[in-house]
């Protein structure tokens, strides 16, 4: 089982790579029209749980559990999406899909049951 500072490391890089892919998938990668576009603001929303996992904060482990899973949604349907698009979805989907997996296990092995 990892530890709680590898799954704390693991899910702060992840989360910052998905805020990356995000924010260059909107403005210039592959964005829904030419310039960029407001969807730009989803990696915005990926800023509210960024500092409460760089702090390791239970609380916020918790609910990030739930809330990443929008992106993991939103990566697989656009999955079907031609070229780069498409590309993009995947990697959406598989960087929501790990960072989903490192907060649950963070959440579970921190809780005050386990420590005690």
């Amino acid at each position: 089982m990892p530890s709680l500072r590898a799954l704390s490391a693991a899910a702060s890089a992840l989360l910052i790579a998905l805020i990356v892919l995000c924010v260059s998938w909107e403005m210039w990668l592959a964005p829904l029209r030419p310039g960029g576009s407001w969807m730009v603001l989803k990696g915005a929303l990926l800023l509210l749980p960024l500092f409460g996992i760089l702090r390791a904060r239970r609380y916020t482990y918790q609910w990030t559990s739930m809330f990443i899973l929008l992106y993991f949604t939103e990566g697989v349907v656009r999955a079907g999406d031609a070229g780069l698009s498409g590309r993009l979805a995947l990697a959406e989907a598989l960087l929501s899909a790990l960072l989903f997996a490192c907060v649950v296990l963070f959440a579970r092995n921190s809780a005050p049951s386990r420590r005690a």
